[in-house]
């Protein structure tokens, strides 16, 4: 009867461990999902400002991709010649090129946030130029405004990003900057043929409008905070971006030493040294591409001694 009572006993333990086994992992799989959770809510901020940058990229693809589709309706209705519209297609790389020579200084100067608003300006009274045009002159002078704001933005967008976003999320959001060019290009390129030109240029005014709107919400980057020695600043900007409860300590610390280490005179030697490294590749890339020019302008049957109308003609007879 005692081995009969202690088998019931037994019996009811297990039942009593196989009805509390399913509830425990069930509380360990809810906290494990609570802490993902509370995780991607501290991250909101990092990922509403990496949208925010990325405005500029997609400015940056919509100038680019602007000339492709609008060329005959400009030819047409301003009446230019197809040199004049290579001048107002190609002044865009120009200032281009002046605006990443300066970039990097004014991101130092006025910071990340103030070279995005800049690039945002040029780029819009550049759209603007271009909608109110009436002759070649202010189609050049928007083209070239809007060139110097991408410049800017080449460089401005993808630092940003990269010092605002956490080491396991800076790759993936980085590589944003380069989709949303592309998208910009492709966007720009299959709206050109449902709008006319004017239209299409005030379109490209909406990117620069959202970036400079959401340029006052986000936080300005912490790693250039601690470069220019705002300490308070520094913190509530990544307080900001990794949420309230994390802690930055140990981030903090390695960015302030990077910080020190950048502005210490062996840094900059350092700097020097790997300057001069890569001078040769860019060098090199440059004569690459120059070499390539003169071929094509030389050697090549359908382009050799031929005028840029010439040229045109036969691409539209093929």
């Amino acid at each position: 009867m005692a081995d009969g009572n202690q088998d019931i006993e037994n019996g009811e333990n297990r039942a009593l461990e196989e009805i509390r086994a399913p509830l425990i992992a069930g509380d360990d799989d809810s906290g494990r999902s609570l802490k993902g959770k509370s995780c991607e809510e501290e991250r909101c901020m990092v990922y509403l400002s990496t949208f925010v940058a990325v405005c500029g990229s997609y400015a940056f693809g919509s100038c680019a991709g602007y000339s492709s589709p609008t060329q005959a309706a400009i030819r047409e209705d301003v009446n230019l010649s197809l040199a004049e519209y290579s001048l107002f297609g190609s002044i865009l790389t120009f200032g281009a090129m002046i605006g990443a020579i300066t970039s990097g200084k004014i991101a130092d100067f006025i910071g990340r946030k103030g070279a995005m608003i800049v690039s945002s300006l040029f780029c819009t009274a550049g759209w603007l130029s271009i909608y109110f045009a009436q002759g070649p002159v202010p189609l050049d002078v928007g083209r070239l405004a809007t060139g110097y704001g991408m410049g800017v933005f080449s460089y401005v967008v993808p630092v940003f990003i990269a010092e605002l976003a956490p080491k396991d999320l800076r790759g993936a959001l980085t590589t944003i900057n380069q989709l949303m060019i592309c998208t910009g290009v492709s966007v720009s390129f299959i709206i050109g043929t449902l709008l006319t030109w004017r239209a299409l240029a005030l379109v490209g005014i909406i990117p620069c409008a959202v970036l400079l709107f959401g340029l006052c919400i986000i936080p300005e980057s912490p790693r250039w905070l601690a470069k220019q020695g705002k300490q308070k600043e520094f913190e509530a900007s990544l307080r900001r971006l990794r949420g309230k409860n994390a802690d930055i300590s140990a981030e903090a610390a390695e960015i302030q030493l990077i910080s020190f280490l950048y502005s210490n005179k062996f840094g900059l030697v350092g700097q020097t040294s790997l300057s001069h490294k890569l001078l040769g590749t860019f060098v090199l890339y440059a004569v690459v591409n120059a070499l390539a020019i003169l071929f094509v302008i030389e050697f090549v049957p359908e382009t050799k001694g031929r005028t840029l109308e010439q040229i045109q003609a036969a691409v539209n007879a093929s």
